[in-house]
């Protein structure tokens, strides 16, 4: 092994029952670099990670860390021997304090054997200041935001003595800012020698902040980078496996259109709700795409769940095709030609242990149904067209939701919502957590979908995607509309400068709403 390698691990095989998840795949990483996992759902990234710490044991291959040959039987030998993960949904203790969480498991005793709580409170503090984060030790880690929960994440695995940091998915849930305090951790985890592996979909991130990557495909190597050598037509090219001119082709930028002058789908005055939601007004017309951008917080997904029947208004009217309506609850919206996707598909949209067939016809039963009896004929053509449509990549039908990658549970999803015939579609973070391929494809049916007159809502953290998949985009900060945006007027520049320059009239605006 070479001595600069922190880790190496080489010819890689595992298999599962009648599946090789990985196929002789080799990877290595430096002391003090930064080095980016790149592969389309499915491609092995998680399985390797798995295999790396413990969490399942390889077929075949050797891995080598930290100047010795090392095979780990369980996470918890893969931590004490000097890797740590962060993972995208953070793995903390709710309801046990920020001192707790850091130093579980290594809490410091006095000398009658119980916890030595002011020397673990001042440890855990010193840890945290120590990669810039100061908060009250002594609160429970449900009180803080989901950036300073992946903070206290890092501070456990500094607190480890950790050698080598994987970073799964860290900044889905955070807003830029928190991005911005992540990034700079990061590089100060460099700068002390730590290694990282860093595992994104945004490839944004991946040539800020990465040194090198590493592309995996259907369980096989295909190579390893310094950043700077490979743009990201050709990065894309290689996790696909298609030519860069193919991948032009998908990443075509839709061309907004001014569809106001159409038919109005819904319209929104005055709509609040709780302390969430404030005086929001916006329309949407047929075959339009609307994009809602704003900082977490800023009120997007609540304003979405009240068009959908998810949460009720307090205040204000809401106008579907003309005629005002006030939905209590899902099934009315349903009902209404209204449907969802919800940001968290696993919590809010799949029903893990049922099949594809079943998650796609759950919202359309009572449509192919009578006197209590499914048509199967009926059902089985829904799936059939929908798999074929949306190119779901299943073995078969009966497949169990939960084994399909993230992007193909997500297509399932939209089948479910499409085969209601909606005249309204609301995407909340539809992509978040996907691939690049299934993220271009969903970016295509949104066009393919609008072109047929099919009005959609599209909510995205990622204010690009916004540009570049809408005509129109409405702009909240605070449960409160601050500006809208259309045509070349769609900019980045523009969105963060609306949120930032509206920031005192929010807050007036705010102050006078909770007055009266």
């Amino acid at each position: 092994m070479p001595e600069q390698s922190l880790l190496t691990m080489d010819k890689i095989t595992k298999e599962f029952p009648g599946v090789k998840a990985l196929n002789d795949v080799s990877f290595e990483i430096k002391s003090g670099e930064i080095h980016a996992l790149m592969g389309e759902n499915g491609a092995g990234k998680s399985t390797l990670i798995k295999l790396l710490t413990g969490v399942y044991q390889k077929n075949s291959g050797t891995i080598y860390f930290n100047n010795q040959e090392v095979n780990f039987k369980t996470p918890i030998e893969a931590q004490q021997g000097g890797i740590s993960t962060i993972y995208q949904e953070v793995s903390l203790i709710p309801n046990l304090n920020v001192t707790e969480n850091v130093m579980l498991g290594r809490e410091p005793k006095t000398k009658w054997g119980n916890i030595d709580w002011k020397k673990a409170h001042k440890e855990a503090g010193k840890i945290l200041q120590s990669i810039g984060v100061e908060v009250d030790v002594k609160k429970s880690v449900n009180e803080f935001s989901t950036a300073v929960q992946q903070m206290v994440s890092i501070a456990r695995s500094v607190s480890m003595k950790a050698k080598l940091v994987i970073m799964d998915e860290p900044t889905s849930s955070l807003d830029d800012q928190e991005v911005k305090v992540l990034y700079r951790v990061m590089n100060q985890l460099r700068s002390e020698g730590i290694a990282i592996i860093f595992v994104s979909h945004r490839l944004d991130e991946i040539y800020q902040m990465c040194d090198r990557i590493t592309v995996l495909r259907d369980g096989s190597y295909i190579g390893t980078w310094k950043t700077e050598e490979l743009n990201q037509q050709k990065l894309i090219a290689q996790m696909i496996g298609k030519s860069e001119g193919e991948v032009m082709a998908l990443s075509n930028t839709r061309q907004a259109q001014d569809k106001r002058s159409g038919q109005t789908v819904i319209q929104l005055e005055g709509v609040k709700k709780g302390k969430k939601v404030h005086n929001v007004h916006f329309s949407l017309h047929q075959g339009e795409v609307l994009g809602l951008a704003g900082l977490l917080g800023s009120g997007r997904s609540e304003v979405a769940k009240i068009i959908a029947g998810i949460n009720k208004k307090e205040e204000g009217t809401l106008h579907l095709n003309g005629k005002e309506v006030d939905l209590n609850n899902t099934k009315q919206a349903i009902q209404k030609g209204i449907a969802i996707l919800t940001e968290n598909r696993k919590t809010e949209g799949i029903i893990p242990n049922m099949s594809v067939r079943e998650n796609i016809t759950l919202a359309c039963l009572p449509k192919i149904s009578m006197f209590s009896f499914v048509s199967k004929k009926k059902q089985d053509k829904i799936v059939e067209d929908y798999i074929d449509r949306l190119g779901i990549k299943t073995p078969h039908a009966e497949q169990k939701i939960k084994n399909l990658s993230g992007g193909n549970q997500q297509k399932v999803l939209l089948a479910r919502w499409l085969a209601l015939n909606p005249q309204l579609l609301i995407l909340d973070e539809p992509t978040r957590g996907i691939d690049i391929g299934a993220k271009a494809e969903i970016h295509s049916l949104m066009n393919e979908l609008s072109a047929n007159g099919l009005s959609l809502i599209m909510i995205s953290s990622e204010f690009d995607e916004l540009i570049q998949n809408t005509d129109r985009i409405v702009v909240l900060r605070d449960g409160i509309k601050v500006g809208e945006l259309d045509g070349e007027q769609r900019t980045q520049d523009n969105i963060m400068s609306i949120i930032a320059n509206e920031s005192d009239a929010c807050d007036k605006k705010e102050a006078s709403l909770t007055n009266g």
